[in-house]
């Protein structure tokens, strides 16, 4: 098992390191930082808009863990384990509409949408749907720990962080004029990008403006370095604010609608985040968005980019625009972290050094993760 010191990732930024190139290309330590970084936090792993209608159901890997999204049939959003209780057998294999039950396809003990067990045929011999020894109510579906929030379908695979409203109050504080109906822009306002680099880079990259300058030239001609804010949460979010947002204008000079009751502090304002481990969120006046980071892999990600409005409806010239820019933009930064991963295999690297003025949002990332490492290692000394 490999042990990386991270003493020098905690020290204040003016003297830190970044953290040691294990963290990014040895097996062992991405095995070590699921449970330590992902399982036992809220983690994101898709959006409501996945699932629209009760019923809808969607197969999803988290971690190698086969997991299903769904809506059920009251209209709420659960995660469950894809496996029958009888032999671990996938339960759905594609997404769908679950019109009654979930059947599982081995041996048809079906499931309802709430993940009750509803029947076990032949369970007691040819004709016998029952067996003593077989309780349904002790064999439904195991449900994974969920919230939405944002549209953001949040889990806990662990189940014992703390409540979501307490473990996210900061950002749901800081965010509260925001905390209206969002609505997402449809087929054209998602896509996903895929990226050559361990997950914790894309992260890293998005919290700060440092560069803006060299990376999205577009961007910086009118929301520039200078008109950039740090925003710091230690132990949960971090990223960057501009003073400088110019809302888009279709041909007749038409914007999208507000959120209501933003207030004037937002007309010219916008905030995006990286709320940790793997959601990157971004709010201004009259849009939103939400990436979920899907680590594949030790250097393989999933940047899965959900656009969201105020009102539906929205001008679907003006959405694909905006689109379309947002998609240039996250384009922009792929070969900067894919050109940081291949550098965490130069050996002596020492994980670098942080800028004390432009790169604090990342250190405070970086300071989390090796907070929660050590506590992790901690934890599972105590229990040998």
């Amino acid at each position: 098992m490999t042990v990386t010191d991270l003493s020098s990732v905690r020290l204040p930024v003016e003297t830190a390191n970044g953290l040691p190139n294990a963290h990014y290309v040895d097996p062992a330590i991405f095995e070590e930082e699921k449970h330590a970084l992902l399982y036992s936090q809220w983690a994101g792993l898709a959006v409501g808009a996945d699932v629209p209608e009760p019923g809808d159901a969607v197969p999803l890997m988290f971690l190698g863990m086969p997991l299903l999204l769904l809506r059920d049939k009251d209209g709420d959003v659960r995660v469950f384990q894809n496996i029958c209780r009888h032999r671990g057998m996938i339960l759905v294999e594609e997404p769908r509409k679950i019109e009654g039950a979930i059947r599982c396809p081995y041996h048809s003990w079906c499931y309802s949408t709430k993940g009750a067990l509803v029947s076990t045929p032949h369970v007691g011999g040819p004709g016998q749907n029952t067996h003593a020894a077989i309780k349904r109510s002790e064999l439904g579906l195991i449900e994974v720990r969920s919230h939405l929030w944002r549209d953001v379908v949040w889990i806990n695979v662990s189940g014992d962080a703390p409540a979501f409203e307490e473990a996210m109050a900061p950002i749901i504080h800081r965010w509260r004029e925001f905390d209206v109906p969002i609505h997402h822009g449809g087929a054209g306002s998602r896509f996903t990008l895929e990226v050559q680099t361990n997950w914790k880079l894309a992260v890293e990259n998005y919290c700060e403006s440092y560069h803006l300058p060299w990376v999205h030239p577009g961007l910086n001609s009118y929301s520039r370095l200078e008109d950039h804010y740090h925003i710091e949460e230690p132990g949960a979010f971090s990223g960057q604010g501009t003073m400088v947002y110019r809302q888009l204008t279709n041909e007749n000079g038409e914007t999208f609608p507000d959120f209501p009751e933003v207030g004037a502090k937002w007309n010219e304002q916008a905030e995006y985040t990286a709320i940790y481990p793997n959601v990157l969120l971004g709010v201004h006046r009259d849009h939103a968005f939400a990436i979920i980071l899907e680590p594949q892999g030790l250097e393989r990600t999933a940047e899965h980019i959900h656009l969201y409005y105020a009102e539906p409806g929205i001008d679907e010239g003006l959405k694909a625009r905006n689109a379309q820019l947002w998609k240039t933009v996250f384009e922009e930064d792929i070969f900067v972290v894919e050109g940081m991963q291949k550098g965490r295999h130069v050996t002596s690297f020492d994980g670098g050094r942080f800028s004390p003025v432009m790169d604090s949002p990342t250190h405070c990332f970086h300071a989390w993760v090796a907070g929660k490492v050590e506590t992790h290692r901690g934890a599972a000394k105590a229990a040998e």
